[in-house]
């Protein structure tokens, strides 16, 4: 493999080779097999706290504390958040259910379940066939990093829900007042 660098960090790979007595190709070789090593530290760490964060939330149970034990297939609904949002005061969604919008099956309500937020049902949504289209965009405050619940009732009575993670920088929500 060749590796090009700027004159800048070749003429300090040279400075370092000069004070160190090596040579720059092991130098070189060296510092890159130590970044590796930290690479894959960190990647580890970080996969170990989005485990931790996310993979012990139960959906289906926030699902049926808001539903009155009744539980939700998962499918047709489509929840958009950032992956990563700087402030939790305001962080834009965007929710899409798939449905013909008739008379006959049309979503009736939309609810936005929150994982960490002091008040966990953020939002409801009434929709019906009239509206044309099952999509809505707003924006949210999110008490931290966590998994976001878009649940669907459909005119026949079934729920369907979907789910998206974000990570919060600053989390919002922190007075118990939601």
């Amino acid at each position: 493999m060749e590796v090009h660098f700027t004159p800048d960090i070749e003429a300090k790979l040279h400075a370092l080779a000069t004070e160190t007595g090596r040579a720059v190709d092991e130098f070189v070789q060296d510092a890159l097999a130590g970044s590796l090593e930290e690479l894959a530290q960190v990647r580890s760490m970080l996969d170990s706290w989005h485990n931790f964060l996310f993979n012990s939330f139960d959906p289906d149970g926030l699902v049926k504390s808001v539903t009155g034990g009744k539980s939700a297939q998962r499918g047709r609904v489509n929840l958009e958040l950032p992956l990563l949002a700087d402030n939790g005061n305001s962080v834009p969604m965007k929710v899409s259910v798939e449905s013909p919008m008739t008379e006959a099956d049309h979503v009736k309500t939309i609810r936005l379940l929150s994982e960490r937020n002091p008040e966990r049902a953020m939002a409801v949504f009434h929709l019906g066939p009239r509206a044309g289209v099952a999509e809505v965009s707003s924006r949210v405050r999110l008490a931290g990093t966590q998994r976001v619940v878009a649940l669907a009732e459909m005119s026949d009575g079934s729920l369907y829900m979907g789910t998206a993670d974000v990570v919060v920088t600053l989390s919002a929500c922190l007075d118990g007042a939601g």
